[in-house]
């Protein structure tokens, strides 16, 4: 075989050769979404330990680029990375992290508007960025107030009432001229208490709201409930910040 021969043969090969790899590459199985949200909910349940819900996130954005209108993806995406921004002590992990869950929560309610879910977790981001930047909080409580209407409008029992738990926590953070106002916050709290009186984020709020009304013996009774309860399965890591907050009322009492 001459060498003009030999090098057509050669170039042959390597044309065959990326052919097949291009063809396997494109008729490789997609990962199905399912086993990437078993993942997802694995890693987040270890999210006290917040690199297993940073990846936790990597695996549901992975999944989203693959499965981009899946519900399912988008309302944990807002949801994860509202416990992201809402864990993290790094200002810019922080500000990244809600502003990705209010998208992942827009897109989400945007592809079913009649489940809880996206709604509530897009309305728990727009919080979250509120409590970071005032601007945009003040700008926000409108939104707020909607998407955990809507909540309660589909379900009020989501995640033990707590679309009560976040209108009562604008009601009590937002500036009067805003709206704010403590007694319609602890009547928001009080409602949400009646579903969810396992919720100890709740009854942290409620006693905060209590103390900021000078109603001193009720903070107590509430901050004493917290220190006897056992946590909801699952709820571990807001267990343990209730528990820490009422600490922190407790040495105000």
């Amino acid at each position: 075989m001459n060498k003009v021969a030999t090098l057509i043969l050669v170039i042959t090969f390597l044309l065959a050769g990326n052919a097949c790899r291009k063809s396997t590459a494109i008729d490789a199985p997609r990962r199905p979404t399912a086993d990437a949200l078993r993942e997802a909910e694995q890693l987040y349940s270890g999210r006290e330990e917040l690199l297993k819900a940073r990846q936790a996130i990597v695996v549901l954005r992975q999944a989203q680029a693959a499965d981009p209108s899946n519900y399912e993806v988008a309302w944990r995406l807002a949801k994860y990375n509202y416990y992201l921004g809402s864990t993290s002590s790094v200002e810019a992990e922080k500000v990244k992290a809600f502003q990705d869950g209010i998208e992942a929560g827009r897109l989400a309610v945007k592809l079913v508007d009649n489940r809880p879910e996206g709604h509530f977790w897009l309305g728990a981001n727009y919080g979250g960025q509120a409590q970071i930047n005032t601007l945009a909080g003040l700008a926000a409580i409108d939104d707020i107030k909607t998407e955990m209407d809507q909540v309660i409008r589909i379900d009020e029992h989501y995640e033990a009432g707590s679309a009560y738990l976040i209108l009562g926590q604008v009601y009590l953070e937002a500036p009067k001229i805003f709206g704010g106002d403590t007694g319609k916050a602890i009547d928001f709290f009080e409602k949400a208490l009646k579903i969810g009186p396992q919720n100890a984020v709740l009854r942290w709020h409620l006693a905060e709201a209590y103390l900021a009304a000078n109603r001193k013996e009720d903070a107590r009774k509430q901050i004493e409930v917290i220190f006897a309860m056992k946590p909801t399965p699952g709820y571990e890591p807001e267990y343990n910040q209730a528990v820490v907050e009422a600490r922190r009322l407790e040495s105000k009492l």
